[in-house]
């Protein structure tokens, strides 16, 4: 029996950039139905090690599937139950305090900012910071109380919402259990001349991602629940929907407590008028930062994810602006893959003969001499 020879390198290259480029085209195509099974992949992805587990005590795949993703739904269940009528609650409440919060920057904390900037700057910006305020203000009011009453009132939100919840746990139940044979089809694709190297490569960015995704949803829900928590022990009005997205924003390093700690005080300025309660939802944030950047999520998740924050911001805003929701999922993964492969091709060139640190290099000339 007879092996055709290799592709050429650069056939090689051709092909690879091809197939990327199509997988790209595709996503976006797809974008607007792909998300159930992004989930469905990624709680899947999440789950696998408590179904290898399961199997390891000789229970069926199919068994330790339905009993893992069981217990997420449940789990899911009962949180939605429990918290979903007090979002609901809150967001309605939002909807009709938007306007009152509005005219209060506009007519309280506006001209605080005047005398604040009449002290530091000159008239000249004064006049333009109130200008852009009052200009803008009007418009805000009615992005905010148009997009809750999209959340409150949109059909087609509710039926996408449906879709999703009704499709990912399907989704999520066949990958979870045929996750082990895809893995395992999807090696014996790959070119047997270079299946080191891409086998090393496939174990750097699992690593990178069981860090990243596994440990950083575990933080999330973590500092959800402290925020939340915290807040409405303060008597924070919508502490519950200003904790759950600072702790879901957490994954983003310093927006999740930056974006709630913005929110909390403009809400406590507003409803308190003790200076001392104001500073006590601060000293919530403040804490809560500082816990979660030296002890938790070291802990959780260490130093596996080899990935700049500034990277990883990057990544979530072009996947988002690309690909939606969707792209926004697929963002740290792609991120992942690229900055293990951009490290392999560094360190390629750092071994190859482009750059021998044994090899002195040429003498300077001064372009005079030329």
């Amino acid at each position: 029996m007879t092996h055709s020879s290799p592709l050429p390198m650069p056939r090689q290259v051709a092909f690879w950039v091809i197939l990327t480029i199509g997988l790209i085209l595709l996503v976006w195509l797809l974008r607007g139905m792909l998300l159930p099974f992004v989930l469905g992949m990624s709680i899947a992805y999440v789950c696998d090690p408590f179904a290898d587990r399961l199997e390891a005590l000789r229970v069926p795949r199919w068994g330790a599937s339905l009993l893992v993703l069981g217990l997420v739904v449940g789990a899911a269940t009962l949180v939605l139950v429990l918290v979903a009528p007090v979002i609901v609650d809150q967001i309605a409440e939002l909807a009709q305090q938007a306007p009152h919060y509005i005219d209060y920057l506009r007519h309280k904390l506006l001209p605080r900012l005047t005398r604040f900037a009449t002290q530091v700057g000159g008239p000249g910006e004064v006049a333009d910071m109130r200008n852009a305020v009052s200009s803008y203000a009007g418009d805000i009011s009615g992005w905010v109380l148009s997009f809750l009453g999209k959340v409150l009132n949109g059909g087609l939100a509710v039926a996408n919402i449906v879709y999703v919840m009704a499709l990912t746990p399907l989704v999520a139940f066949y990958f979870l259990r045929d996750w082990d044979l895809m893995v395992a089809k999807i090696d014996s694709w790959m070119p047997r001349r270079h299946i080191g190297v891409i086998r090393y490569l496939a174990h750097e960015i699992n690593d990178i991602l069981a860090g990243f995704i596994r440990g950083q949803a575990t933080v999330c829900l973590i500092f959800a629940i402290y925020y939340s928590a915290a807040l409405s022990t303060a008597g924070l009005n919508f502490a519950i929907i200003i904790g759950i997205g600072a702790g879901i924003l957490t994954f983003i390093p310093y927006l999740g407590a930056i974006t709630g700690l913005v929110a909390s005080l403009v809400v406590a300025f507003i409803q308190f008028n003790d200076y001392t309660r104001i500073g006590i939802v601060a000293v919530v944030y403040l804490a809560g930062h500082l816990v979660e950047a030296n002890i938790v999520t070291p802990l959780l998740v260490g130093g596996r994810v080899k990935l700049h924050p500034v990277w990883i911001i990057f990544a979530l805003a072009a996947g988002g602006a690309l690909f939606g929701l969707t792209g926004v999922l697929l963002a740290v993964p792609a991120a992942a893959v690229i900055g293990v492969l951009i490290r392999f091709l560094i360190k390629q060139y750092l071994d190859s003969g482009f750059y021998d640190n044994n090899i002195t290099p040429l003498p300077l000339v001064d372009p005079s001499e030329l």
